[in-house]
């Protein structure tokens, strides 16, 4: 992973997650996207990864940001379609026509929401892991598994050592 590109996880977040803080709490807590965008970047340079965090609830706009993370080289992509997990073809062939590892992210439980059409993921048959139910913390899992795949390896943890 020589260059910045190599090293560059594209963390995208699609429709309403702008609103994460006021939008249905009992489903995706009290965090906010800058909450979120700060656990990306601390996780990822773990790694020594850095982040490119996008949101947009354009379906068109998503999927150019995926184009674009394949004409930059990006290794990995973190993806939290929202709702276009459950409606976007367009996004599911974007995934799979870059064929950039992605992992899917969810906050709540999609297999326990009411109403069938959300436990339904097209982005997730694109995706080569998804995490639901974990709420921000399944972006830090969803990067230490990308990382995983990708072979970029965590900094060992600082030890301390006292004289006794």
């Amino acid at each position: 992973m020589a260059d910045d590109a190599e090293k560059t996880i594209l963390v995208l977040n699609g429709p309403n997650l702008d609103l994460l803080e006021t939008r249905e709490p009992e489903t995706h807590g009290r965090a906010t996207l800058a909450d979120v965008e700060r656990l990306c970047v601390e996780t990822a340079a773990r790694f020594g990864l850095v982040t490119d965090c996008r949101q947009s609830s354009h379906e068109g706009a998503l999927v150019d940001c995926i184009h674009e993370a394949r004409s930059r080289g990006v290794p990995g992509i973190v993806l939290n379609a929202g709702t276009y997990s459950h409606t976007s073809i367009a996004l599911h062939d974007a995934l799979t026509g870059v064929k950039i590892p992605t992992v899917e992210v969810y906050f709540g439980n999609i297999h326990a929401r009411a109403g069938g059409v959300r436990h339904h993921s097209f982005t997730a048959k694109a995706a080569f892991a998804s995490i639901c139910g974990f709420g921000i913390d399944g972006y830090r899992l969803a990067i230490t598994g990308l990382a995983a795949k990708i072979g970029a390896k965590a900094a060992p943890l600082a030890t301390t050592t006292t004289d006794i």
